[in-house]
């Protein structure tokens, strides 16, 4: 009898060690606990988000978002380490482009990609061609009628073009140099963009059909003075323009692309800027960055309509034009390798 209960005991043991070693196993482990990921927080100590309204005091994070923003075609105009209007634009659409969010921070993720330009400027060697494309420009029409092109009136004016900048700006990151005495082998800090350059756009009188980019669109917001060229339904460059004037307007409506020139002659005509009507009183002015309307001209099937360069980047988004789009010569230059005829052009 004694050995029968103490066998009973044991089993009673170990039925309940059973019980509890069960009860412990279906227990989440210490030692791995068991959480859901949290998402990161918009700003960090390590990565802190910037109110868009502090930017105007912070001119080198200024600068690093005009390149971001430029090295992925959403322009804001020229390169100048000022926040602005077409500053905010131009990040907003390229938000909206790669599905973030817009507010009124600069999101933490643009922050991190901005530390991450490398170089921010490089340095550009001037050479002997560069300075065949500086020379003499009247701004009378019957003066430029009489010249046989029409270039760049000196080289800082060439080397601010190419690089997308104010001249005031080159002139700051080339402190105490005398921008009126550079020659063939100088060189010169910019800011690390894709060049616009000038030796590469040879005259065209309609660039070749490309049905690639058939399904593109532009669309022009003449309140925003922007300038989107959309595929799809998402936005793959945005440029800031000036959109027409008070009297005349850039025509509301959708156009379609007709012909893309390529360093254009213009033919001035005072009768037709300012009624649309032809006149015997013009001047045939030739092709050159300082061309009235730049080195480019997409012609829309309105009469007398196009989008098309600038020679003088300074007055974008900023001056009137007779009813026409006009763009800085890099933008117009990416708008038109970027469409092709017959695409729809939205102006609203």
């Amino acid at each position: 009898m004694r050995k029968l209960g103490t066998l009973w005991i044991v089993l009673l043991i170990f039925s309940l060690a059973t019980r509890v070693y069960a009860q412990v196993s279906a227990s989440p482990s210490p030692s791995v606990p068991q959480t859901i990921p949290t998402p990161a927080a918009r700003g960090s100590p390590d990565n802190p988000a910037i109110s868009l309204a502090e930017l105007a005091q912070k001119p080198e994070i200024v600068t690093r978002l005009e390149i971001f923003l430029d090295q992925h075609s959403f322009s804001h105009g020229k390169i100048d380490g000022h926040w602005g209007d077409f500053c905010a634009k131009a990040l907003q659409r390229y938000q909206l482009a790669h599905g973030q969010e817009t507010g009124s921070q600069l999101d933490p993720a643009i922050g991190r990609e901005l530390t991450e330009i490398s170089p921010l400027y490089i340095n550009y060697q001037l050479n002997a061609d560069d300075f065949r494309h500086v020379g003499k420009a009247p701004r009378r029409p019957a003066e430029q009628a009489r010249v046989k092109s029409m270039p760049y009136r000196s080289i800082l004016d060439f080397v601010a073009e190419r690089y997308h900048s104010d001249e005031t700006f080159i002139r700051k990151l080339n402190s105490g140099r005398n921008m009126k005495t550079l020659k063939p082998g100088d060189t010169i800090r910019v800011p690390n963009v894709m060049p616009f350059q000038i030796e590469n756009v040879q005259p065209v009188e309609n660039l070749p059909l490309n049905p690639a980019l058939a399904s593109r669109t532009i669309k022009v917001d003449t309140r925003a003075r922007m300038l989107d060229v959309v595929d799809g339904d998402k936005i793959i460059g945005s440029y800031p323009v000036t959109p027409g004037s008070k009297r005349l307007p850039a025509p509301i409506g959708t156009w379609k692309i007709v012909r893309i020139t390529l360093m254009p002659w213009f033919r001035w005509d005072k009768e037709m800027l300012n009624h649309g009507k032809r006149s015997s009183n013009f001047h045939n002015i030739p092709p050159g960055s300082r061309n009235p309307v730049g080195i480019a001209w997409i012609g829309l099937d309105k009469k007398g309509i196009g989008i098309h360069g600038t020679d003088n980047p300074d007055m974008i988004g900023r001056s009137a034009s007779h009813g026409c789009i006009r763009l800085a010569n890099w933008d117009v230059n990416r708008v038109a390798n970027a469409v092709t005829d017959g695409i729809a052009v939205q102006i609203f």
